[in-house]
């Protein structure tokens, strides 16, 4: 045990037992869930602060980076948390990495929770790409009339195509963006009706997107494949190293109770 963890141990130890204090990374409905879900203790859901109105958890929420993965370690200390659960979007691979470092420096127990990808089904024209610059490299060869769905962050990769994109956001987004474009500001739940009058109406040939999983924007997929089109997928950041990955809100709740005597 290194002397930084033994001292966090002691400080831990002094707490009254059976009062968890739980650091959920949060900013996904699976995170939200987790935090009305855990049956006993204090839960911190902390969010990265990207989007102006998100939705809010039941408990105490803080919003803000925490300066790496040394920041986290500090405030994790300060706060005398005893097991983090990562349950951010599967691309928020920086706080992920952050997480990873500072649990592993204090030996504290780490869970992801991450919903699975997506997968094709019969009829579906995927092409799977590795990052976002990636698939700005090959658009130029699947289609000219672009739905982006990948995230405002990720926008400048598209700036030099000179084909037109409606980009579709929760926030209105900074530049650079693509010289031709129409920004539409939306967030999910979806419908497949809706998601198919939108390309039709805009005259779609490709959707690209990432690989985020889970029902709540899945719609597009099944409009694209109801209207034939190729979809450019992003593929997710490989995961950290040696951390245990769980996909639903049960599964993480029966971890904490076998891992952090929920």
């Amino acid at each position: 045990m290194s002397e930084r963890a033994g001292a966090f141990s002691a400080v831990r130890a002094s707490e009254p037992s059976g009062t968890l204090r739980l650091l959920i990374l949060g900013g996904t409905g699976e995170a939200r869930e987790l935090a009305a879900a855990v049956p006993a203790g204090h839960v911190v859901t902390s969010l990265a602060g990207r989007v102006s109105a998100p939705r809010l958890p039941v408990g105490e929420v803080r919003i803000g980076g925490f300066g790496g993965p040394e920041g986290l370690a500090a405030w994790l200390v300060c706060e005398r948390i005893d097991a983090v659960v990562d349950a951010t979007h599967p691309f928020a691979h920086r706080i992920s990495a952050s997480a990873r470092q500072a649990t592993a420096d204090l030996e504290l127990p780490l869970l992801a929770l991450h919903r699975p990808g997506w997968t094709p089904g019969p009829g579906d024209d995927w092409r799977r790409v590795p990052s976002v610059d990636a698939a700005a490299a090959a658009l130029p060869e699947l289609g000219d009339r672009v739905l982006l769905t990948t995230g405002r962050q990720s926008l400048a990769a598209f700036a030099g195509n000179s084909g037109w994109f409606l980009i579709r956001t929760v926030d209105p987004p900074s530049p650079p963006l693509p010289s031709r474009h129409e920004i539409v500001l939306d967030r999910g739940p979806y419908t497949v009706d809706g998601e198919t009058a939108l390309m039709r109406e805009h005259r779609i040939n490709v959707l690209v997107t990432k690989d985020s999983g889970g029902p709540l924007t899945a719609a597009k997929l099944a409009a694209a494949r109801e209207l034939g089109l190729p979809v450019l997928m992003v593929d997710r950041p490989a995961p950290p190293d040696g951390v245990p990955t769980v996909a639903t809100v049960g599964e993480a709740v029966d971890w904490l109770r076998d891992n952090a005597g929920v």
